[in-house]
């Protein structure tokens, strides 16, 4: 009796812990680890060129755990700008293993000169203007999420 009670609560564990694994790693949710720890952002995709186009356009404010994370579907040369962009944000420029390769720390709002962020890129998150800074968050880290693919990702699902 004592073993099968055992054994069922050592399943009961492996689930929950698979389904915490599950729930950290979704379309909805960027998780950033670095030599400052770890943190959590809840973000928008823009993976198609209209929502690439638009981005963070118009909006006043973005509450301090959001974020952006624009996705690209081949490694690219990639330049940012702030057109019609209303709050300052930090942008990080990743590579398709997950590892950010640069950090642009508060872009200027309406500020229309590129920001250039390198070769090879896939992503770009946008977070809000100093939290990167204020963080800790530097070239190096690694960002988890579902885009990037799994069989080379630095830090997989």
């Amino acid at each position: 009796m004592y073993a099968m009670l055992s054994r069922t609560f050592l399943i009961l564990v492996l689930c929950v812990m698979g389904q915490v694994a599950l729930a950290q790693c979704s379309d909805e949710t960027v998780w950033i680890r670095g030599d400052f720890g770890s943190a959590r952002f809840n973000v928008e995709i823009a993976d198609t060129n209209r929502d690439r186009a638009v981005g963070l356009m118009n909006r006043p404010s973005m509450p301090s755990s959001e974020g952006m994370l624009f996705v690209y579907p081949r490694p690219q040369s990639l330049s940012f700008w702030m057109r019609n962009t209303l709050i300052p944000l930090d942008m990080l420029f990743v590579d398709p293993t997950g590892v950010v390769a640069k950090v642009h720390h508060e872009a200027v709002p309406l500020d229309e000169t590129p920001i250039p962020g390198g070769d090879g890129l896939t992503h770009v998150l946008e977070i809000n203007g100093g939290l990167a800074r204020l963080m800790g968050i530097a070239e190096g880290a690694q960002l988890r999420h579902p885009s990037f693919d799994q069989d080379i990702a630095a830090w997989p699902c």
